[in-house]
Order: structure tokens, then C-alpha cells, then sequence
């Protein structure tokens, strides 16, 4: 015999009073994740660094669900590594991996550049005066973790400019891993170097693109790209291994 539609009881609607709007949902989802991965590019969540939702609930303040959602997509990301049964690990810094994966990198970004070039509207071109605007009155006075915050953005409008969403996804967590590796850089291995070479390289880029010149867009990415290569080594030399894997620490001092 089938069933009539379920009558809605007043535990429902109170149910449905307390749930928060789907929207709301998806901004404290985007909210836990910008947050969180913003800890690891400044390694305030060490790499290596073993914890469970509930020690990432209280880190950021957010919910368990917005947590979850978050956890799921830097899993998916390579940035946080889910282990049944036993929590979750902040993935260590892989320097062999990182420095290939920045080479996928270089070809994702010639392709973003160009089309950005190509296809920026005044509305994007506007966004990109303004962007280039704050690197040249603040870019030598800017840390790193600012620094970072403004290169989220600029990424973010020269994937909305080259106008396909794919590129967006698949780029994220490349320069999410790049980001981190910037930071240690700065920090750590060259902490008196300061930003204008980083700087430089990225207003060359949206120059270019804000003046629709796709070709010299292309090449001021591969300086970028050659920049970022080149921190590797000293990273290397300069950087204690136990600070790009936090269970190196515990081995050296058992």
C-alpha cells in the first residue's frame, strides 16, 4: 500500500528553524577551508602534524560540519592526509614532489595567463589596475603572510578573468603548495631577503595581462615559476628537515 507524504510535526519545523540556510552552510564551508589552509601555508598547522576535527574545530572556532566539508576537499588537495581510525595528518613538505608539481605548475599557468589576457573584461582589467595599485605602494613593506593573502586573491581574479572554471580547480592546490613553500622560504630560509623579487614578478604578470599583451604574460609567469624553482635548493641546505615533517623532530629526540 503506498504511503501518503509524511505530515511535517512541530520537531520539524523547530529542527528546521535551528538548521542554517544551505547558503550559509557553503560560506562556513569555504570559510573552514580558507581558514585552514591558510594555517598550513604558514605552517601554524606543522607539516606532519597529526590531529583529529576536533582539535581543527577548535583551532578555527568553526563547526564540526564546515570542518568536515573543509577536511574533505584539502584531503582531495593532497594537503591533508585522512587516516582511518587514527585522525588526520598535515601533509609533510615533500620537497622532490613539490619542486616537479611546480613544473605542472608552469604549463597550468602559461595557459591561465594567455587566456587572461585574452579575455579580461574592463571589470577584470579595473580589479588588476587595483591589484598591481597595492603592490606598488605596499610591496616592500608587506610580510610574507600578507603578502600570501593578496596572492590568494590575485590568482583567484586571473582565473576569473581567463574564464574557465576547471583551470580554478586544479590550480588551487598548486599554489596552495607553492604558497608553503614561500612562506618557509621567507622564513626560514632567506627571512632577510625581503619580497621585491616576488613582488616584481607578479606585478610583470598582471601588467601584462591588464594591457592584454598575452605573450609577455606567458614569459613573466615563467620568471615567476624560475623564482619558485630556485627556492628549493636553499630551502634544502638551509631549512632543518624536522620543520618540513614535524615526526622527524620526535625520531631525533627518542
Amino acid at each position: 500500500m503506498k504511503k501518503g507524504p509524511r505530515l511535517v510535526t512541530e520537531d520539524d519545523q523547530r529542527a528546521d528553524a535551528k538548521r542554517p540556510p544551505a547558503n550559509h552552510r557553503l560560506n562556513l564551508a569555504e570559510l573552514a577551508y580558507d581558514r585552514l589552509e591558510e594555517l598550513i601555508v604558514a605552517c601554524e598547522l606543522r607539516p606532519g602534524m597529526s590531529l583529529s576535527l576536533q582539535d581543527l574545530q577548535r583551532v578555527t572556532g568553526i563547526g564540526r560540519t564546515p570542518i568536515h566539508q573543509a577536511v574533505n576537499k584539502l584531503a582531495a588537495d593532497t594537503l591533508i592526509i585522512v587516516r582511518p581510525r587514527h585522525g588526520l595528518q598535515i601533509a609533510p613538505v615533500d620537497l622532490a614532489r613539490e619542486r616537479m608539481l611546480l613544473q605542472l605548475r608552469r604549463d597550468l599557468e602559461r595557459f591561465v595567463v594567455r587566456l587572461a589576457a585574452q579575455r579580461a573584461n574592463a571589470s577584470h582589467r579595473n580589479q588588476l589596475l587595483h591589484s598591481i595599485r597595492i603592490l606598488r605602494d605596499r610591496g616592500q613593506t608587506m610580510d610574507i603572510g600578507e603578502f600570501n593573502r593578496l596572492d590568494r586573491r590575485m590568482d583567484q581574479l586571473l582565473n576569473v578573468a581567463a574564464g574557465e572554471p576547471f583551470l580554478e580547480h586544479t590550480l588551487r592546490p598548486l599554489h596552495t603548495i607553492s604558497r608553503r613553500i614561500g612562506w618557509i622560504y621567507h622564513t626560514w630560509a632567506a627571512p632577510d631577503e625581503g619580497l621585491s623579487k616576488t613582488t616584481n614578478c607578479h606585478l610583470e604578470i598582471l601588467e601584462a595581462v591588464a594591457k592584454q599583451r598575452a605573450r609577455e604574460a606567458i614569459s613573466a609567469a615563467d620568471r615567476l615559476i624560475d623564482f619558485c624553482d630556485s627556492m628549493f635548493d636553499l630551502i634544502e641546505r638551509a631549512v632543518d628537515p624536522a620543520r618540513l615533517d614535524c615526526n622527524l623532530d620526535f625520531i631525533h629526540t627518542s
